[in-house]
């Protein structure tokens, strides 16, 4: 892998614990559970560091805070705001770029409920803040900025939003958010909201016109739109209203695993059709299937490979949704919050303590990566599922300052 420009940095070393800010004992970001990495043979090492060296490696959803060691802490933990990125362990994930996902629904600083505008501003600026104080992560706003951070040795940082529901009916907050740097952002959680339904209502109603007027919106923004929590019928509203290709972040298909927190085929297909990506995820209890009902690396490639199938590799990427800490430890705090028995579906499984080989940020691409390897994947194909086709849809959705407001005869200058 790419050695990043990591040189110790810790989160918010700028400030003094306990006079400052509370401090927190923190998880380890490396060996909290048993590592594994799938062997390769002499050759083979060789070539999975040339994929990381040569080729662009993006996860499209993660969310990059380091837990608390004491999870019975972890409501008091959220609510003074200051999550701490493991710059240590994403120094050693292969990563040149992440959608880091932030708090979301857990930026309960002010409420309990989660998702309100003053808390979302919070914690993006909190992080955006200690961001600023270290040099190995930077800013992701433009294309430009994630292909500078490979080759500087960075890596770069993608403000998201899983759900759009703080901006209630104020549309215009959309332009605050993409100002604030937030390139990325889902339309509903698994509750609905202003913009249409969340995975987990019974009655799906589609987008509201509110919700086309967002879409629209984010679209002439160029803020990326995710469906990934969305209902069927909202998802389905969304890729039809876009006039660009859109994201499914993080999710795998239903038809493996009967869960509302996957997708159907026919919303796979559309999102493809229109030119979009779906990113495969690893948060436990999600990619399990019926051949593999113990979630682990092999139940999540399978996801993988039967998207890849459905809709062709050009459509397909990685959104692993882990962390740094007890990833099953706080599913169970925020059960209600997250509807985390929404997403597990009406099949009965075998309950892990963590997913072996995708755990955490510094051990899922390096495994992916290994895994493609190891089933005959050619270099092309792994280029594209690991950062490639994520790049293609940027570069047609995000904004571009150097080809905006210019004629066709003016755009080719400017490149």
């Amino acid at each position: 892998m790419q050695k990043k420009d990591y040189r110790g940095y810790r989160a918010y070393q700028y400030l003094e614990p306990g006079v400052d800010f509370k401090e927190f004992k923190l998880s380890k970001e490396t060996g909290l559970f048993p590592p594994y990495t799938i062997p390769l043979t002499e050759a083979q090492e060789e070539r999975a560091k040339r994929l990381f060296e040569e080729n662009l490696v993006i996860s499209l959803h993660d969310h990059m805070f380091v837990a608390p060691e004491n999870l019975n802490e972890f409501f008091e933990f959220r609510r003074w705001g200051r999550d701490s990125m493991g710059y240590e362990g994403l120094s050693q994930s292969g990563l040149d770029c992440v959608f880091d996902n932030l708090m979301n629904g857990t930026a309960m600083i002010t409420s309990r409920a989660g998702w309100k505008w003053d808390d979302i501003l919070f914690d993006l600026g909190m992080r955006l803040c200690d961001i600023a104080h270290q040099d190995m992560v930077v800013l992701g706003l433009t294309t430009d900025d994630i292909r500078q951070a490979k080759k500087n040795k960075k890596i770069a940082f993608v403000a998201s939003l899983e759900a759009s529901t703080m901006i209630e009916n104020e549309l215009d907050r959309l332009d605050i958010l993409y100002g604030f740097g937030v390139r990325c952002m889902g339309i509903a959680y698994s509750e609905g909201n202003s913009l249409g339904y969340g995975l987990k209502e019974k009655n799906d109603g589609g987008l509201t016109e509110f919700g086309r007027q967002a879409v629209r919106r984010m679209n002439k923004l160029g803020i990326a739109i995710d469906i990934s929590h969305s209902g069927d019928k909202t998802s389905l509203d969304t890729i039809e209203t876009s006039e660009k290709p859109i994201f499914i972040t993080h999710a795998g298909a239903r038809s493996l695993w009967d869960s509302n927190r996957l997708k159907p085929d026919y919303i796979i297909q559309a999102c493809a059709e229109r030119g979009g990506v779906i990113g495969i995820e690893a948060a436990p209890h999600t990619t399990m299937t019926k051949n593999q009902p113990k979630h682990n690396l092999d139940s999540f490639m399978e996801h993988f490979e039967y998207c890849a199938n459905l809709v062709g590799i050009d459509h397909v990427a990685f959104g692993p949704d882990v962390l740094f800490g007890d990833h099953v430890g706080i599913h169970r705090v925020f059960a209600s919050a997250l509807s985390i028995s929404a997403a597990h579906g009406k099949k009965d499984f075998e309950e892990v303590d963590y997913v072996e080989g995708i755990e955490n940020p510094t051990e899922a691409f390096p495994n992916i990566v290994r895994w493609l390897i190891t089933r005959g994947y050619s270099d092309e194909d792994i280029a594209k599922v690991i950062g490639g086709n994520i790049m293609r849809v940027l570069d047609e959705v995000w904004y571009n300052p150097k080809t905006m407001g210019v004629g066709k005869e003016d755009e080719k200058a400017t490149v």
